[in-house]
């Protein structure tokens, strides 16, 4: 009973979630457009998929992978493990810290390949660019990003640095690359960083952040605990432009040696 009314509890906010989202397409659809709903059927089957399945998503990170992501948080900074058995005080000094900064590394890269709306976003890239734009390219190029976002982002944690430096010097940089970054791969870099903070890696971060900060010493988790979001959404555009920086490079580079060697007569 305890079980169906954690799933029932779940249901009735996903209902209340996307109830907004079908009402409007609803509404256009048939008071603006006035057209009636192309294969009605089919909608109503995949809108029951789509709440049943995140239902069953929510359920699993409340119960798995939020308490997993908080009790990796707490071992991996737990004096026992950092600096040796029998050691009841921790320091502050980021040295001390690498298991940290790697497991956050790996769980940012784990979950931006499993996040549903960056699938989403890859496959309609792939779509149209007829398949210049490699659907697990983009998903790796963008999980990169999110992982060194994560890690710098724990690193920040646990120095105790201000939180505006790193976000004013990574969208300095951000302009930068907008500049000299190929014009077909701007808009889509920018909606990468949006996609990632999205229902599988929130949820895991966050604990991260908030499971670090209770740890260090001198970290209050209200101040230090939360802004890896911002680094999760922030270093995939980075990487995506620099992806598409490097592959404009490279093509006019490769472009420029098989014109040398044309001429050349090889």
């Amino acid at each position: 009973m305890h079980v169906f009314g954690d799933f029932l509890a779940v249901l009735l906010t996903t209902l209340g979630d996307v109830a907004p989202i079908v009402f409007m397409i609803v509404f256009f659809q048939s008071v603006v457009l006035k057209r009636p709903i192309p294969r009605l059927k089919s909608v109503l089957i995949g809108v029951v998929n789509v709440i049943l399945g995140l239902t069953l998503f929510l359920i699993g990170l409340e119960k798995a992978l939020f308490p997993v992501g908080e009790a990796m948080a707490r071992q991996l900074s737990n004096p026992d493990f950092i600096v040796g058995i029998g050691v009841e005080y921790l320091t502050a000094d980021w040295k001390e810290y690498g298991w940290i900064y790697f497991f956050a590394a790996a769980i940012g890269f784990a979950t931006t390949i499993a996040e549903p709306s960056l699938m989403a976003v890859a496959y309609k890239a792939n779509e149209v660019s007829a398949g210049t734009i490699d659907k697990w390219g983009l998903r790796i190029v963008v999980a990169i990003g999110v992982a060194i976002g994560i890690a710098l982002g724990c690193f920040r944690i646990v120095s105790g640095t201000p939180l505006y430096l790193y976000i004013l010097g990574g969208y300095l940089v951000v302009v930068i690359q907008t500049f000299y970054a190929p014009k077909k791969i701007i808009a889509l870099a920018y909606d990468s960083g949006g996609v990632t903070t999205s229902t599988v890696t929130v949820p895991i971060v966050a604990a991260l952040g908030l499971g670090l900060a209770k740890t260090v010493p001198g970290r209050d988790p209200a101040l230090d605990g939360f802004g890896l979001i911002a680094f999760a959404s922030l270093f995939p555009i980075i990487s995506v432009l620099a992806y598409g920086q490097f592959t404009d490079w490279y093509a006019k580079n490769r472009n420029r040696s098989t014109e040398e060697e044309k001429e050349n007569g090889l």
